[in-house]
């Protein structure tokens, strides 16, 4: 029987590399600029794995690379280029390098966007820690673990809110945004997920603001929702680049050159910030989910039985040469 998806693709990267990544970082639009921050670093694009299944990236400015390295002495994987519904990807695919990276082993997943302010109190340039999540697509039955549950990382039934989205990681940014004078207001709020790719009527704005979101964006949920599957703690943060327009509000409606503008302007000072996280986290209790062990111990055990296979087929064509050998006498 042919080997699973996720299978193939964690052999494939686990020969490609020598370590096991402890954190995961999505890279949101424009921010890929911190993989280029790694010593030591691999790059493996997503075209490499596109015959075992690896999503491709259809979106401008997402590279598509897995960029394996060192960040002050962390070892972290880097995914510039993520993928999205609207894309016409469905959602289980826009979750399954989550997947793959907790097979690979990491300990906590940092996924960062690029998002609309719907508090009205947000301006351009603010960051936004996620303390939870509005899916949306998700509650209409859009949803990335719909369908068989896969046992190897986790439970049909995953609990998903502050056991996923840590208030110890979101604890440790805080501090580290003040420890480096961080520019930018660093807010913590819930995150609205949407499918796009439109921007929001006013109306839907409203609804959003209703309900108690404060940003809204078209990514990181289903990403968020996979690694409650997989029990990943992460931390989220969104970049406002953009004032979502309500029905009362006075000013411009967002653009997507505004949105890459703002990107622009900020993206430096939020490389610094996510840096310096990497750098005062500590991974102590955190461990590895129960994915890496499974994979582990999947790959090692297939891994032997393609020797023992190699050693029978081996045998059999020394076997085969001797008789030849011996009728030619």
């Amino acid at each position: 029987m042919s080997e699973d998806k996720i299978s193939g693709i964690v052999r494939y990267l686990k020969s490609k590399i020598s370590t096991v990544p402890d954190i995961g970082i999505v890279c949101g639009s424009g921010l890929g600029g911190l993989a280029d921050t790694l010593t030591d670093a691999i790059t493996i694009k997503y075209s490499e794995m596109k015959s075992l299944g690896f999503p491709q990236p259809t979106v401008a400015g997402h590279k598509g690379e897995l960029v394996f390295g060192v960040l002050h002495g962390k070892r972290v994987v880097c995914m510039k280029g993520r993928f999205h519904y609207y894309e016409g990807n469905d959602p289980a695919t826009v979750g399954l390098p989550i997947r793959v990276m907790a097979a690979l082993g990491i300990r906590i997943l940092l996924v960062t966007n690029a998002s609309g302010g719907v508090n009205p109190s947000y301006n351009v340039g603010d960051c936004m820690i996620i303390k939870d999540h509005i899916c949306f697509l998700g509650l209409a039955g859009i949803h990335p673990l719909v369908g068989t549950n896969d046992a190897r990382f986790g439970p049909r039934f995953p609990p998903v809110g502050s056991s996923v989205f840590d208030k110890r990681l979101q604890q440790v940014l805080l501090k580290t945004g003040v420890e480096i004078n961080f520019t930018h207001p660093l807010h913590i709020g819930v995150y609205g997920a949407v499918s796009g790719p439109s921007y929001e009527t006013p109306h839907e704005i409203q609804l959003i603001r209703t309900v108690g979101g404060d940003a809204v964006g078209m990514s990181t949920a289903f990403e968020v929702l996979t690694a409650a599957h997989a029990s990943l703690p992460v931390l989220g943060l969104a970049c406002i680049t953009n004032r979502c327009l309500g029905p009362n509000d006075n000013w411009e409606a967002p653009s997507h050159q505004e949105v890459l503008g703002a990107i622009s302007n900020c993206q430096d000072d939020v490389k610094e910030l996510v840096s310096s996280f990497v750098k005062n986290v500590d991974l102590t209790d955190y461990p590895r989910t129960k994915a890496y062990d499974y994979f582990t111990k999947y790959l090692e055990s297939t891994k032997d039985q393609g020797i023992a296979k190699l050693a029978v087929v081996a045998g059999v064509a020394a076997m085969c040469a001797m008789f030849l050998f011996r009728g030619r006498k």
